[in-house]
């Protein structure tokens, strides 16, 4: 057994030259934090080493500590799943228009909170503001964070201490355990549940508005809930027509935020922003990284009277959009304005592809990497918009003994692939890979199948 008091110390190790180069990329102070917890891992080994280590290879442990300390854990990845709006993986890509603006924003100083005109203070509202109710006819709009955050802040500045009647069959549970009503409770509004879980009908409402005077009626999206069989919900219109009557506000929470009938792509329809305000809602919440194809955002629009007081809540700070979001919003915005979002938002370039484009692709794929057999497949839309819809496409699937090694050693790829198995194969969707991802793509089956 060797004596401990024998290990190099630290500043043996720090005189050595490889010490100077791990200092030279990672700094003093992290380099002499590694090579500390190294040596301290050596005086608590159990059963102490049988031969002391040498300063080299205390160098060498603490330069392999410092890259597991810095290496990312937000890196790019290959979404060969076939779900488009993956929120695991970071929902809706970015447009090429949206990312310029987010670097042009990022690297310079910026008009966020400054009129030009005035020489003075300005307001971010205004940056996504008129484009937004250029684009739905909406009196007003409003950017937050996420559509969360949305929900709260409209309900906080709205309902505080006051009752929002909601239906049972809307009380949902998102993804990562967020319950809607717990959401809702953190405003401080007062929950009135009418109907039951499969069954609401107008009376309920209307019964809650003669006896519990609210300050709002609810009316939120299933999010991935549907309601099949024996089910029933009153239209929005019919739920506008009689809120407005007793004289209370109607707030829609939309979440997928989609701006384009889904229809027309192969689809069921997903209710759109402009049909709610159509249909008569008052407030409109959604998101900006659904349906809408932009970055994370929680999009409020509706009444100006309404919106300007919420706009004014003290919660608004903490909940508030910065500017690079507001930077790749308006881009993405702009493209619905001109009439060519199919063109240039990934997300609605993978709604719109054709089963002969993924054909295609898959069969591309199959030729080059000489392996592989061409099936049919679904995509899915995902993010919580369209539950049970499905696209036709074409998936490349390759046969392997061990299918979940493989899925394994293919999230271990640089950049990783993240694939699926289907009826004990691999498969890979064209539908969800952008298309400067193929060579990646390719690259990395071969490595992992090699």
């Amino acid at each position: 057994m060797s004596d401990l008091r024998s290990l190099p110390s630290v500043d043996k190790v720090l005189r050595t030259p490889e010490a100077a180069e791990l200092i030279a990329e990672n700094g003093r102070p992290l380099s002499l934090a590694a090579i500390r917890s190294v040596l301290e891992a050596f005086r608590h080994q159990q059963p102490a080493p049988i031969h002391l280590p040498e300063s080299d290879q205390i160098l060498a442990q603490a330069s392999e500590l410092l890259r597991l300390w810095l290496q990312p854990t937000l890196i790019p990845v290959i979404n060969a799943s076939g779900v488009i709006l993956h929120t695991n993986l970071g929902r809706a890509p970015l447009s090429p228009s949206a990312l310029q603006a987010i670097t042009r924003t990022a690297i310079d100083y910026h008009t966020l909170e400054y009129d030009l005109e005035l020489g003075k203070r300005g307001s971010r509202e205004i940056h996504a503001q008129s484009l937004l109710t250029l684009l739905t006819g909406a009196e007003a709009a409003l950017v937050v964070n996420n559509n969360a955050a949305a929900v709260l802040l409209v309900l906080t500045a709205l309902a505080r201490r006051r009752a929002v009647v909601i239906s049972r069959t809307q009380q949902i549970e998102i993804g990562g355990g967020f319950r809607l009503p717990e959401v809702m409770k953190q405003s401080g509004a007062r929950l009135v549940e009418i109907g039951a879980t499969n069954r609401v009908h107008l009376s309920d409402y209307e019964t809650a508005l003669e006896f519990e005077k609210p300050a709002l009626v609810l009316h939120a999206h299933h999010s991935n809930f549907r309601l099949i069989g024996f089910a029933k919900e009153p239209q929005l219109a019919e739920l506008a027509e009689l809120a407005h009557r007793y004289e209370i506000p109607l707030v829609d929470d939309l979440g997928s935020g989609a701006l384009l009938d889904t229809s027309l792509f192969g689809v069921a329809h997903e209710p759109t922003v402009q049909e709610s305000l159509q249909a008569g809602s008052d407030v409109v919440c959604f998101s900006g990284d659904k349906l809408l194809g932009g970055p994370q955002a929680g999009i409020i629009i509706g009444r100006k009277k309404l919106l300007d007081k919420i706009k004014k809540h003290p919660l608004m700070r903490a909940v508030r959009s910065d500017k690079l979001c507001l930077a790749a919003l308006t881009a993405t915005l702009l493209h619905y304005l001109k009439d060519d979002p199919v063109q240039h938002i990934p997300v609605w370039q993978m709604i719109a592809k054709t089963t002969q484009q993924t054909l295609m692709k898959a069969q591309q794929w199959k030729n080059m990497l000489a392996q592989g057999e061409i099936i049919p497949g679904s995509s899915t839309i995902g993010g919580g918009s369209l539950p049970g819809e499905t696209l036709p496409t074409h998936l490349l699937a390759i046969k392997h003994p061990q299918p979940d090694q493989i899925l394994k050693l293919l999230r271990h790829q640089d950049p990783p692939i993240i694939a699926r198995i289907q009826d004990n194969q691999l498969v890979f969707d064209p539908r969800t890979v952008l298309p400067a991802q193929d060579e990646a793509l390719l690259s990395g089956i071969r490595n992992t199948l090699k």
